[in-house]
């Protein structure tokens, strides 16, 4: 994957300033340290950092058609682009490289921007049609590659992150009261919010196109659908859907494995990247090693499970083991990737991952990210179950004992009828047809996070309180659906868009120039999984049923049927177990928190004794989340609002000289 920039002045005799493009690039040069162009047309400059994966001589960009009237920068693969490609030479396209990002070049003038629909792929790119004088910026169906866009001063800026906006000197970022609350309460933002005030994000499954006059008009080209309650074609055995899906991921990885440099796998010990990995060495021949991630802390760790499963498989397995310490001082670097702030510490260790992965020579890794948003993976798909079990009997005192059956790799969750887990869950009972009553307690949980922020920033609560702002982006179609697919498909276009692919995804990966791979994301097989009735994903408790069928006969038993462990790292032990990284005096210090005004000061001041004094394993999910969200809102405010200028100058001299960037307009 790669980079991408641009600007459009919409003062047409005012030309794009060439030396600000480059150091757009050169901010985000870790996304593409194999190379680095600029177009200009009068007005309009993009910019490009490449990291080479396909046709490794002819691929630079930014890169334009035959007659130089459309220009792309293009950040991703289009792993069709084979298939898509033999279509267009039918048609009469001649080809000059051998490169996915032609392919999209030739498939627009064919098709305009209804060629989206025919990329299978993870993309976010720009295409300059001077023709028409227009911009179109789109991005890939699910999310997986970030694009953001801000208007300042009669210009348009977008970049694949937001960092680079902060080249132009008079731009200043400020967070953004709704989007600091929007992000405590879902874990994420919805786009186009973003934590940044006039920062947008390109939804995913959307394009925007930005007219001569700057008129924007931003369009939806794809959903997730499920089927309406009732229209499941029952006469289908699981063994049949079985099979399909078995097909389908085959070719999925197939079409991903495609590439002119070695790739990779992560290996978590869990179902779903060693069934990836099962596959590439039982139906392909290409040459695996897989990379894991290790904890000191038992609790966290699945070494185990990754050790047995890389002997199985024969692979060349690789491990790194990240500790405490390690987490807490890597944090600043993960902040300044992520743009974001946290309420978990897990992207750091899998930043620690990717590094592993470089280091080794790796540019390129499979990855096991969606199947649990897909196929009803999570504890919370069977939690909603139970509720509903629950809510057609409140008064019984049996349906809650099914509580303890969740979240077993939990040290601290009861392992027996509990009154506490029987009082949290009676209080989501109602409203079983409110749209978004699956995710009531673990939103609930998220918001009482919300009691740190000062009041000036908590204007927006009551909107959010009742998920207004999420319930008005869900499809039409929506209350169609049965209950289990709502459920998937909130979590979808929550947690796994805005945070998980990116904060834990592209984010951490690509800090180390690394590019993930995600297989289960592919839109076929998430539209196969879609159609599969409900009874096959969630099988009374038994989560991915169908999915598990798929792994009983290449996987040991000990891994296709291990119960699920959500991945984790240590939280508030990071910070405060053994020597404190040397930053965390100053962020916590009640002089910055009452500067910065984003939390109450006694209530924080309160937070960070109890976590300096309690040992961490009766740290309860509200104050780990709390104390992690303030530490990173707080280190994302140095970066980003106090000291920019500072780590933009170290970002750009890290990469060395800008002019150095060739202009493709010029030299051709």
């Amino acid at each position: 994957m790669c980079g991408i920039c641009g600007l459009w002045n919409k003062d047409k005799s005012r030309p794009a300033d060439e030396n600000l493009v480059k150091k757009m690039i050169m901010v985000q040069r870790h996304r593409g340290p194999d190379g680095a162009g600029v177009f200009l047309d009068g007005s309009i400059g993009l910019g490009h950092a490449r990291l080479s994966v396909i046709d490794l001589e002819g691929g630079g960009q930014p890169l334009c058609n035959e007659d130089r009237s459309i220009w792309i920068t293009f950040n991703g693969e289009i792993f069709n682009y084979i298939e898509v490609k033999s279509f267009l030479e039918k048609k009469g396209h001649v080809f000059r490289t051998h490169s996915d990002t032609e392919v999209i070049i030739h498939l627009y003038e064919e098709m305009g921007e209804k060629c989206l629909s025919e990329l299978n792929g993870q993309f976010a790119f720009a295409i300059w049609d001077s023709r028409k004088r227009r911009l179109l910026l789109a991005r890939d169906r699910v999310g997986i590659l970030p694009l953001f866009y801000t208007v300042l001063n009669g210009t348009l800026f977008f970049s694949s992150e937001i960092k680079a906006f902060l080249a132009e000197p008079s731009l200043r970022l400020e967070i953004d009261p709704m989007g600091l609350t929007q992000f405590f309460s879902y874990w994420a933002n919805l786009s186009p919010t973003t934590l940044f005030k006039g920062i947008h994000e390109v939804p995913p499954g959307h394009f925007l196109f930005i007219q001569d006059d700057f008129s924007m008009e931003c369009r939806r080209y794809w959903t997730w659908e499920f089927s309406p309650i009732g229209s499941y074609d029952e006469s289908v055995s699981l063994e049949s859907w079985q099979e399909r899906l078995d097909a389908l991921l085959q070719d999925a990885i197939r079409i991903r494995l495609r590439a002119d440099v070695s790739v990779g796998a992560y290996l978590s010990g869990g179902l779903d990247s060693s069934l990836l990995c099962a596959m590439v060495r039982k139906y392909f021949k290409n040459r695996l090693e897989t990379f894991s991630i290790g904890f000191a802390d038992k609790d966290y760790d699945e070494s185990d499970f990754q050790k047995q499963m890389a002997l199985a498989l024969g692979t060349n397995h690789k491990k790194v083991s990240c500790g405490s310490g390690d987490i807490a001082s890597m944090m600043p670097q993960v902040i300044w990737h992520a743009e974001k702030l946290l309420i978990r510490t897990a992207p750091a260790p899998l930043f620690c991952l990717s590094g592993l992965v470089r280091e080794n020579g790796y540019k390129v890794v499979l990855t096991g990210e969606g199947a649990d948003e897909i196929l009803a993976g999570y504890d919370l798909f069977r939690e909603m179950k139970i509720r509903r079990f629950w809510a057609k009997q409140p008064q019984s005192s049996l349906r809650p004992l099914l509580f303890t059956r969740l979240y077993q790799y939990l040290p601290n969750w009861p392992r027996r009828a509990s009154r506490f887990l029987e009082s949290f869950y009676r209080g989501h009972l109602p409203d079983t047809g409110h749209a978004c009553y699956s995710h009531f307690p673990r939103w609930h949980t998220n918001r009482q996070v919300l009691s740190f922020l000062s009041p000036e920033l908590k204007v927006h609560d009551p909107a959010i309180k009742q998920y207004a702002d999420l319930s008005s982006q869900l499809p039409s179609t929506f209350t169609e659906w049965d209950t289990l697919s709502q459920a998937q498909y909130i979590e979808t276009m929550t947690l796994l868009s805005g945070n998980l692919l990116s904060s834990q995804g592209d984010r951490m990966i690509m800090g180390h120039s690394v590019e993930g791979r995600f297989p289960f994301l592919d839109h076929r097989v998430m539209a196969l999984c879609a159609a599969i009735p409900p009874k096959y994903r969630l099988n009374g408790m038994n989560e991915k049923y169908v999915l598990k069928k798929v792994a009983g006969p290449l996987l040991p038993s000990a891994i296709a049927n291990r119960v699920k462990q959500g991945y984790r790292s240590p939280d508030s032990a990071s910070f405060f177990d053994g020597t404190p990284p040397d930053y965390l005096q100053d962020v916590l210090s009640s002089k910055r928190i009452q500067e910065t005004g984003y939390f109450q000061v006694k209530p924080v001041e309160q937070l960070v004794q109890k976590c300096r004094t309690t040992p961490h394993n009766l740290i309860g999910a509200r104050y780990n989340m709390a104390i992690v969200g303030i530490i990173t809102t707080m280190l994302l405010d140095d970066m980003f609002v106090r000291n920019a200028s500072e780590h933009i100058t170290r970002s750009v001299q890290k990469f060395g000289d800008p002019s150095l960037i060739k202009n493709v307009r010029s030299e051709s």
